[in-house]
């Protein structure tokens, strides 16, 4: 050994307190993203149970059914159709979603929320002005709390919804797909004329 390595060494020997050789023991990663071990139910369940707690709100809807909702909602089913299912009406659908922050594109498409988000007219010069039904406007003015709301947690509680529901659907559709592509893989050029 040279000079240098032998003074290298000694400095090594130093810093570890005499030990020869230092290991550093590693863990087996997933990646960069953490991963909840809690089912998806549960995961769903906690978050309805959150929103309860922090909003108050009243529905005549158990824990499961909220969660049926907001399955419903990511399985493209309308109001009527997740109504159907849970044999409750729509409107106690929609205000369900609307508490869960499960606002559609077609919640409000006749009306630009932003217009009447502020506005202190009464329901029935807003309904005029925009040429719609009292009924309509009250939905639109509850879309565009449920909005607000939505905002003012930072899209919290609709983003894990879509972690769990989305990412959950997209994860079935990849799988799905890369089955598909190896067994196209696997059988191409294959003959297909077989004799028994």
């Amino acid at each position: 050994m040279n000079d240098k390595t032998e003074e290298l060494r000694e400095i090594f020997t130093d810093v570890t307190d005499g030990e020869e050789t230092v290991t550093e023991s590693q863990e087996n990663s997933r990646g960069s993203l953490e991963r909840d071990d809690r089912s998806d139910e549960e995961r769903l369940e906690s978050v309805v149970q959150q929103m309860r707690e922090r909003y108050a709100f009243e529905t005549p809807l158990t824990d499961d059914e909220l969660i049926a909702v907001a399955r419903g909602f990511y399985d493209g089913e309308d109001d009527a159709a997740i109504a159907a299912d849970l044999d409750v009406d729509e409107e106690t659908v929609f205000e369900a979603r609307m508490s869960l922050h499960l606002v559609d594109e077609d919640d409000a498409d006749e009306v630009d929320l932003a217009a009447i988000r502020d506005r202190e007219e009464d329901d029935a010069a807003l309904a005029d002005e925009y040429d719609v039904s009292e009924p309509q406007i009250r939905r639109y003015r509850r879309v565009a709390a449920a909005e607000d709301e939505s905002r003012a947690a930072n899209d919290r509680y609709r983003d894990e919804f879509d972690s769990i529901l989305a990412d959950a659907e997209l994860s079935e559709r990849m799988t799905t797909d890369v089955r598909e592509d190896g067994l196209e893989d696997a059988t191409e050029g294959m003959e297909t004329d077989v004799e028994f």
